[in-house]
């Protein structure tokens, strides 16, 4: 079985490597995002495991490009990013699992058995709601089949309230996600992101829910 190993990190690369091999594995292995993503295309691998702060390029955007191109090798990422919006992230952009740094190798082959053992079928990984349908890896959004062009914050604040949808997507969680603190922003420009995207969506399709936040109607 063939696996493919992308990871800047010599140490950490050196060491998956090696364990793998000494488990049967064929290990070939990628330092940055470009020659992982082009091994990753041409070089019929069973299983890519994929670091996500890697040079050039990172490894959210070589799982988006593969699934762009209808490329389903199984791909786990590998990061020190535990939260739980970077693992929603990984797994929405289209990879079929996510393990965070440090981790027991045991766990690893395990993770990655079972990740082989299901057939790399096309997978759905778009978000929708409300008419509203949003694809994280291209990052289009349509209404009702129509493309609606976003500002890069209107395409954040949305995608949040898609991923809280049916519950209340709170100010605070909005500031923390889409402008990385709720202690420092001013909260009014929630309501005033959330005013372009009732302009682009339609009034009706996004709700206050008073001294909360907002939520996507049915």
């Amino acid at each position: 079985m063939r696996v493919l190993v992308v990871e800047d990190e010599p140490r950490m690369a050196a060491a998956l490597a090696k364990g793998l091999a000494a488990e049967g594995f064929v290990v070939d292995t990628a330092v940055d995002g470009p020659s992982g993503l082009e091994a990753a295309r041409f070089g019929g691998y069973d299983a890519v495991l994929l670091d996500i702060m890697l040079p050039r390029m990172s490894g959210y955007t070589v799982v988006q490009t593969l699934r762009a191109e209808q490329n389903w090798v199984p791909v786990m990422l590998l990061s020190a990013k535990d939260g739980e919006y970077d693992q929603a992230d990984g797994l929405d952009y289209g990879a079929d699992d996510y393990l965070t740094k440090p981790f027991s190798f045991v766990v690893l082959l395990a993770r990655l058995r079972a990740m082989v053992r299901r057939d790399p079928v096309p997978r759905a990984t778009t978000l929708a709601a409300a008419e509203i349908l949003l694809d994280p890896a291209s990052r289009r959004v349509e209404l009702a089949g129509e493309v609606v062009a976003l500002s890069r914050r209107e395409y954040l604040v949305l995608e949040h309230l898609l991923r809280a949808h049916p519950t209340v997507a709170t100010k605070e969680s909005l500031l923390d996600n889409v402008w990385g603190s709720a202690e420092t922003v001013d909260p009014n420009v929630v309501e005033v992101y959330i005013g372009y995207l009732r302009r682009k969506l339609g009034r009706d399709r996004i709700e206050t829910v008073r001294g909360v936040g907002y939520r996507l109607r049915a």
